[in-house]
């Protein structure tokens, strides 16, 4: 009877182990009901900060941004504008973290989600520019050890332009132990090549430069391929080659933070419908680091952005290469004007039109728009902590506050 009783209550214990963070990402879809959740509620106050507050724009683009806040219901919202490759304002509006009320500020380290694609890219550029890695050469040469041979005929210009045929997260149901570390987003991966096992069972969907089909899984991979050209690991070469030389001292893999009073507290709240929120359940993303999972602020971003822009930092026929948008192998220009790394899109308003290089990113608690004009010689850059329904409900404040700074 007492052995019945223990196989029952270890069977019992490993159901609910490796149920309940299961039941907490439906749960965080809004698919099933949280159990027993922690309601917070957003102080009224809107406090505003800034170190630019000698600029003439200042008081205004901290108006917008708290008037954003209020419409897209987010606890705190920070920006950036960088112009000629210096940052000429960046301010915060709202709550990092509502439960101790404490500010954000320009200093507050957001998730980047997707927008970590366009730091991956910004490497990669960097080691095309240096010969070591050639964009239509397939990724075997540099990487002898793959995982999966159907990878083998990959080459860096599909992967860093989603033509591969890789999955997505939910259409990767042939590895099932990657698609459960997927959904309980617990376990920590110590390096890229060791995240390739969340997928390296899946098959390719398409023939690969067919097709279009957006998925991180690539970046994943293509860091994987980096790494490897590199003779070290992704990470120290992101700090080694695009972080220290743009003094981008607030841009990590967020397992490397070292002082978590800098991080914003990220929020649940059904995507801007309920008027509470919620703290977003403890998640592990290194699985997805290079293309998700970093972390940082509007100011570094800007930096990035305007490295972009810097003949000395990437040549004009690199970047004429990264940011054309990739053609697909029947001729056609991929749907979502999607270069290597980056998106082009013209935003228009009555003013006229904003041709820019963007990419935005989603994440737990998190949101992330990086947005260069290069024929303004500008780079816009905005973050909050949680999450609307319609990503342009949140990335849209991008153009009016361009405008405020354009008007010097």
């Amino acid at each position: 009877m007492i052995r019945k009783t223990i196989i029952v209550t270890s069977v019992i214990t490993l159901l609910i182990w490796f149920g309940w963070p299961i039941y907490q990402f439906f749960a965080h879809e809004g698919m099933v009901p949280m159990l027993l959740p922690t309601d917070v509620v957003l102080p009224e106050s809107t406090p505003q900060t800034t170190a630019y507050s000698y600029h003439p724009q200042s008081q205004a683009a901290l108006d917008l941004l708290a008037q954003h806040k209020t419409n897209i219901h987010a606890p705190a919202i920070s920006a950036a504008v960088a112009i000629d490759g210096e940052i000429v304002w960046a301010g915060a509006a709202g709550w990092a973290n509502i439960e101790q009320k404490i500010p954000a500020t320009a200093a507050t380290q957001f998730r980047t989600g997707s927008t970590a694609k366009a730091l991956t890219g910004t490497l990669l550029a960097k080691m095309v520019q240096e010969g070591k890695i050639d964009l239509d050469k397939p990724i075997a040469h540099y990487h002898t050890h793959l995982p999966n041979k159907s990878w083998g005929k990959l080459t860096p210009r599909q992967l860093a332009s989603h033509t591969s045929g890789l999955p997505d997260y939910i259409e990767n149901t042939e590895d099932w132990w990657g698609f459960y570390h997927l959904l309980t987003l617990k376990k920590r991966y110590n390096s890229v090549n060791e995240s390739l096992e969340v997928f390296d069972d899946s098959s390719l969907l398409f023939e690969p430069g067919s097709q279009y089909h957006y998925t991180t899984f690539n970046t994943v991979l293509l860091s994987a391929v980096l790494e490897a050209a590199a003779g070290e690991s992704y990470l120290q070469t992101m700090h080694q080659k695009i972080f220290a030389p743009l003094k981008m001292a607030a841009t990590n893999a967020e397992y490397e933070l070292t002082n978590s009073n800098s991080l914003a507290g990220f929020y649940w709240n059904d995507d801007g419908r309920e008027s509470n929120f919620r703290r977003w359940r403890t998640v592990d993303l290194s699985h997805r680091l290079a293309g998700g999972g970093f972390i940082s602020t509007p100011s570094d971003l800007v930096k990035l952005g305007s490295a972009w822009l810097d003949n000395s930092f990437i040549s004009p026929s690199t970047r004429a290469q990264f940011w054309q948008p990739q053609t697909l192998a029947e001729g056609k220009i991929n749907d979502e004007n999607y270069a290597l790394g980056w998106r082009w899109a013209d935003y228009e308003d009555e003013q006229g039109k904003l041709h820019n290089a963007n990419h935005g990113g989603v994440s737990r608690g998190s949101q992330c728009w990086l947005m260069v004009i290069p024929d303004k010689h500008m780079v816009v850059a905005v973050m909050i902590n949680s999450n609307v329904e319609e990503f342009w409900d949140f990335g849209k404040v991008s153009i009016p506050l361009a405008r405020l700074f354009l008007q010097e």
